[in-house]
């Protein structure tokens, strides 16, 4: 252990947990996570602030259980976890602010929770450094208080793979039982495909041990969360093969594409590389991600020298298997994507650096505990930038969504109203709209159905500045705006506003 690897229990010899909690974890332990937890809470309000309006992927999911705007078009990859989690809040507030608290204190206390499962296995110091660790990188701070499906695929990994290795170790531990089945639940109410890819070496791990009452608790929450998805794929898709093509569609087609490179762009701030073109950030913006693997292996070294292997081994099967679609099977890159990556991986990463500071004897220790901090403060620096610039930028978009809502309001487009075109699905939330389009991804409606609405209630089709408007908007009258130009069809019979 990085907490005292001459220490180690018997019981660890024969793959048991390598800590017994108690009063002093209890004492200790938990309030060094809750300090971690709550200290990621504080992070996101102050860093990312509750006034930050809501992104694209966001207006989506929130639409969907939302007293702001009718749902939007809810395409085969998504699944309905998010808006289920947000529905506290939205289904009654229009609030930004309110909702951006609610997700920030929930995504600390579920920081906690998670990291807690683990205090079977590391001493409170690996898993607050762990947590630290996750917390304070740009893109799980940027994350937490989103309404976004990423973070608690996160949680939900650390919680299903920490129980798992609970039950192993001890087959009476009901509660980690529960556990398996309830951080499978979370990861596939949030994204299905994601909770199969982390799982793979849980179900593999399975075959041979024959454990049943384990393999059915991971399945029945891979089934609860997932079967939703399922039981829709065939209500709404044609079928589930056809909803998994579909998706695949939409993501640029599933398959061998080495999208390294891409997820390295990203870091600088990119949410979304599509297609991944920006240059490569400098060396310094990318070395935590080198970083991150070397030290992991260096958290295995240390875990089987502690005789605590399979502890370290597991987690770091998991997140490698939750990052190969990610980094191998699609064309463009998102950071939040490898979020349960980075969450699986900080436990190893914290058992080494641990180490790296406590092992040394001597006068050795003081010098290596300097080069530890210093990186470490280099790598918070860098992580505050880019976060800063991210949000700066972000919030501009943003901004202009609620100026082109306040202008379509302003020209008589209000609700009930239909949007179209470019941007059409978060800004028509913005002003409370419907939205539509006849072709691209999000494809619910045809050029004729446009016309039939527009017939009814107040319509506009948006599209980039200078850029003729679609052919079912020719001849509507056109109004500059926040980066976009409106197209406004003629107002409806009996309807005054324009």
């Amino acid at each position: 252990m990085a907490d005292g690897s001459n220490a180690t229990l018997v019981g660890a010899r024969r793959g048991a947990p390598t800590t017994v909690p108690g009063a002093p974890w209890r004492a200790h332990g938990s309030w060094l996570l809750a300090a971690v937890a709550a200290a990621f809470t504080v992070a996101q309000l102050v860093l990312v602030g509750p006034g930050l309006g809501l992104g694209w992927d966001e207006t989506v999911y929130v639409s969907q259980i939302s007293a702001q705007a009718p749902p939007a078009f809810f395409s085969a990859p998504r699944a309905r976890g998010v808006s289920l989690l947000v529905a506290p809040v939205t289904s009654w507030s229009t609030s930004t602010e309110l909702l951006r608290v609610y997700l920030a204190v929930l995504s600390g206390l579920g920081l906690y929770l998670a990291l807690r499962v683990w205090r079977f296995f590391f001493p409170p110091r690996v898993l607050a450094a762990a947590g630290a660790l996750y917390a304070s990188l740009w893109v799980t701070l940027f994350y937490g208080p989103a309404a976004m499906p990423n973070h608690w695929v996160a949680l939900g990994a650390l919680v299903c793979v920490g129980c798992f290795l609970r039950v192993r170790a001890d087959r009476t531990d009901r509660a980690a039982l529960w556990g398996v089945a309830a951080g499978a639940a979370l990861m596939a109410w949030m994204r299905p495909t994601d909770a199969v890819w982390t799982t793979l070496p849980l179900l593999v791990l399975l075959v041979p041990a024959r454990d049943v009452r384990l393999a059915l608790a991971l399945l029945a929450g891979l089934a609860t969360g997932g079967g939703q998805w399922i039981v829709e794929a065939y209500l709404s898709h044609g079928g589930l093969g056809e909803r998994l093509s579909e998706a695949s569609r939409i993501q640029g087609g599933l398959g061998w594409n080495l999208a390294v490179d891409d997820q390295l762009r990203s870091l600088v701030g990119r949410t979304l590389c599509r297609p991944c073109t920006v240059e490569t950030p400098h060396p310094v913006i990318m070395a935590w991600w080198f970083a991150l693997p070397l030290l992991a292996v260096a958290g295995l070294a240390v875990a089987a020298r502690a005789r605590r292997t399979r502890p370290t081994l597991v987690p770091l099967a998991c997140a490698a298997t939750a990052a190969v679609p990610y980094l191998f099977l699609i064309g463009y890159a998102a950071p939040r994507f490898l979020l349960p990556f980075y969450a699986l991986l900080a436990l190893p990463v914290a058992d080494a650096l641990c180490h790296l500071v406590t092992a040394p004897r001597g006068r050795l220790r003081p010098a290596v505990a300097a080069v530890v901090a210093l990186g470490l403060a280099g790598h918070l620096a860098v992580q505050y930038v880019v976060l800063d610039r991210t949000v700066d930028r972000t919030a501009a978009d943003r901004r202009a969504w609620t100026r082109t809502a306040a202008d379509l309001h302003r020209l008589g487009v209000r609700p009930p109203c239909l949007l179209t075109g470019t941007e059409a699905i978060p800004v028509g939330y913005y002003a409370g709209c419907s939205s539509a389009n006849p072709r691209g991804h999000n494809v619910n409606i045809t050029e004729a159905g446009i016309r039939r609405t527009a017939g009814r209630v107040p319509t506009a089709a948006l599209s980039p500045p200078g850029t003729p408007p679609p052919p079912y908007a020719r001849g509507w009258r056109t109004h500059p705006s926040a980066g976009l130009d409106l197209h406004l069809a003629p107002s409806p019979p009996g309807d005054g506003t324009r």
